[in-house]
């Protein structure tokens, strides 16, 4: 697989002022010189962009002008020669490229296979790989950033660590064990300590895959509240097109609708339910069943109040059902005379944080925004690492698994070889984690998910 000269177009599909064009492997400069021609005859010298055409490689026709850059190995992404040519961002020409390029006897890069290049010469490992697509598809700064620190090499130094602490003391209990009379061997409460130690990061990284799935995938918030209370007015309010039907007639919302709307550096998928209020109507009966079951299931709730009518059973329903859920409690209509106040929402609900608001005039449409993202979006510590990927989570948990176990096991006074041999099953975990042990579904599972010229 490594032997032959991969092509692929490398920046995004579409017409654009600039795009690339690149090559990796041993025939990278060979081929690309057949079909590009510097200008005046130019030496082409390693990362130095050389001016000149792109050229049929038959009957020398010019049908562009281009940089060509050469990129000699070892000191390249994927530890291999590779070549960019940089021309206009015209999808023909970059195509036409890749076609003769291909003619020339190259082969169209696979998925990924740029990176996966870079993994299998030990350029990267594997999660620097993940975090690569990740930093890609990042769906907002801060995820850009985790990302970004990832491919640093900042998650494989933690691991890198901790697998080294496991080393260290799965040698001092085995020369315990080999060496009896020559006291070298480990106190139990030394083992304890050691274990502890491990234990507490990889709890926390563990406990970070929540906000690491918030970051990557959004946080999805279910507007709920009877009928009529304004839900379909602030869902247009808050995306600022009038996306859902708004009418004074209740009920005329019946199925639900979704859509992404982006808050400081976090995006969130709002969800227009259907009204929360009993109905002999069996389309609104299915609608109001689905609703129910989103919310449920949604990041968070933003329950609706009509703030100029009085508290109605509905409402306490409401409240009652969403009170151990993430939420916010909003009283809308404050622009019409008032009949419930913020108090008497916050005596019956003293968990959730409340706000007025009008969806009609947008009144404190933009405080309600801020109160979105510092309520819901998880704060990142400095320096914190995340984990992004379910992957990462069950390996994790499946070391802390065996970490808590022998930790348990010494307190209750089992054999320091049983408690060895239990640890060494960690650190086959920590090479597939990192992708020294090369399983094939995890990595193409993995790569599978980049882009081409990637």
């Amino acid at each position: 697989m490594l032997d032959d000269t991969i092509i692929a177009i490398s920046t995004p599909l579409g017409h654009g002022g600039l795009g690339v064009v690149r090559m990796s492997g041993d025939r990278a400069l060979p081929i690309s010189q057949r079909i590009f021609r510097p200008l005046r005859e130019a030496t082409i010298l390693p990362s130095r962009p050389v001016l000149g055409h792109l050229i049929h490689p038959d009957h020398k026709d010019a049908f562009e002008s281009a940089y060509l850059t050469y990129f000699p190995a070892p000191h390249t992404y994927t530890r291999e020669d590779v070549v960019e040519i940089s021309c206009h961002g015209s999808p023909v020409i970059l195509e036409e490229t890749v076609r003769l390029g291909v003619l020339c006897g190259a082969r169209l890069a696979d998925p990924g296979e740029f990176t996966l290049r870079a993994y299998l010469g030990g350029r990267i490992d594997l999660l620097q790989a993940e975090a690569v697509n990740d930093l890609i598809l990042a769906a907002s700064f801060s995820q850009a950033k985790i990302s970004f620190g990832q491919i640093e090499g900042g998650l494989s130094r933690k691991m890198e660590e901790i697998r080294e602490r496991i080393l260290h003391l799965m040698a001092e209990i085995e020369a315990g064990l080999e060496f009896p009379d020559e006291s070298l061997g480990i106190k139990s409460s030394d083992i304890i300590r050691i274990l502890d130690r491990t234990i507490r990061p990889l709890d926390a990284l563990v406990g970070s895959f929540d906000l690491g799935k918030s970051l990557r995938e959004g946080l999805t918030l279910a507007i709920a509240g009877k009928s009529n209370v304004g839900k379909s007015t602030l869902f247009n309010a808050l995306l600022e097109q009038e996306r859902a039907i708004v009418s004074p007639v209740p009920g005329t919302t019946r199925d639900y609708l979704t859509e992404r709307i982006t808050i400081k550096d976090s995006f969130f998928t709002l969800i227009d339910i259907a009204g929360l209020s009993a109905s002999q109507n069996p389309l609104e009966q299915e609608g109001i069943r689905r609703g129910r079951k989103l919310a449920e299931s949604a990041d968070g709730v933003l329950m609706l109040f009509d703030g100029s009518r009085p508290l109605e059973p509905e409402d306490k329903k409401l409240i009652l059902h969403f009170k151990n859920k993430k939420g916010l409690m909003l009283l809308n209509k404050i622009d019409l005379p008032a009949r419930l106040t913020l108090n008497r929402l916050q005596e019956l609900n003293p968990g959730h944080p409340a706000l007025e608001i009008s969806a009609l005039k947008s009144t404190n449409l933009a405080r309600l925004k801020n109160l979105l993202h510092s309520h819901f979006v998880p704060q990142i510590q400095r320096g914190q690492e995340v984990i992004l990927h379910l992957r990462q989570k069950l390996t994790l948990s499946e070391i802390l698994e065996i970490l808590r176990a022998a930790r348990e096991g010494i307190k209750m006074g089992a054999p320091e070889e049983i408690t060895a041999e239990e640890i060494r099953r960690i650190l086959p975990l920590i090479s597939r984690l990192t992708g020294e042990i090369q399983a094939d579904d995890v990595i193409e599972d993995i790569f599978g998910r980049f882009c081409v010229g990637k």
